[in-house]
């Protein structure tokens, strides 16, 4: 399976050990993240629009390419099996934003991948204390924007038949289920800068987390760098229950 995001830092936050997650259970699956920091869907369109190159391309969850691409040289140069779709992390939550973005780009994708399917990536609330200087949206609150995020993507995922990856909801049920995540009372945070997620456990949940939407497997307890075993199991148990709840 080959999988291309149009993304920005959170689908890179995403892809980081997605390959190589999937490569350790003996599942062949290529990735291609075309990203822009901080895009909205809004501006993903524009840059359709206007042909800009703008994006920074990674394979497999590597090294940013030097040069900067088009999504149309990416998007009519090869054979994709799915495509995702996000919202830029401050408007994730506010429904107002996603229109008529989301359907124009749906549009597009299905015009140069027609045997694509395409998905939306619900991403996670900021950590209570961020920094992020667009928090204040959500009263600087993790749950009003945890809320607000489960309220936008399940219109999204309702208007337009997009099947929801969510990696937002197992980093949520993470915090409020994992003393050892439990931040506000000592707890260490899944983000590493208060909003993007920690090269340790952020990353490799919400690898997890798609590599089962996508798979079609529960995923199971695997070493993985220096996480802890332990640890590792129980996030296995919350991906498996979130992505294949009935």
């Amino acid at each position: 399976m080959k999988i291309l995001s149009i993304g920005n830092s959170f689908s890179a936050d995403a892809h980081a050990y997605l390959h190589t997650l999937a490569g350790e259970r003996g599942i062949n699956l290529e990735t291609v993240n075309l990203a822009i920091g901080g895009c909205s869907l809004q501006t993903h369109w524009d840059n359709i629009v206007n042909n800009n190159a703008n994006y920074l391309l990674s394979i497999n969850g590597g090294e940013w390419a030097n040069n900067l691409v088009t999504i149309e040289e990416i998007i009519k140069g090869e054979r994709f099996d799915a495509v995702t779709l996000q919202q830029v992390s401050h408007f994730s939550g506010l429904w107002e934003t996603y229109q008529p973005y989301l359907n124009e780009l749906i549009s597009y994708v299905r015009k140069y991948q027609p045997s694509a399917d395409i998905y939306f990536h619900k991403t996670w609330a900021y950590e209570i204390d961020s920094s992020h200087s667009e928090f204040y949206l959500y009263d600087h609150s993790q749950q009003k924007m945890y809320s607000q995020i489960c309220k936008a993507s399940d219109l999204a995922s309702l208007s337009t038949g997009l099947s929801l990856i969510p990696a937002g909801d197992v980093i949520q049920a993470m915090r409020e289920c994992l003393s050892k995540f439990d931040y506000k009372n000592g707890g260490e945070s899944l983000c590493l800068d208060g909003f993007h997620m920690s090269h340790t456990y952020g990353r490799y949940a919400v690898a997890l987390t798609w590599l089962a939407h996508f798979s079609g497997k529960q995923v199971e307890p695997l070493p993985f760098k220096e996480l802890d075993a332990q640890i590792i199991e129980k996030i296995c148990e919350i991906v498996n229950e979130i992505v294949f709840k009935k």
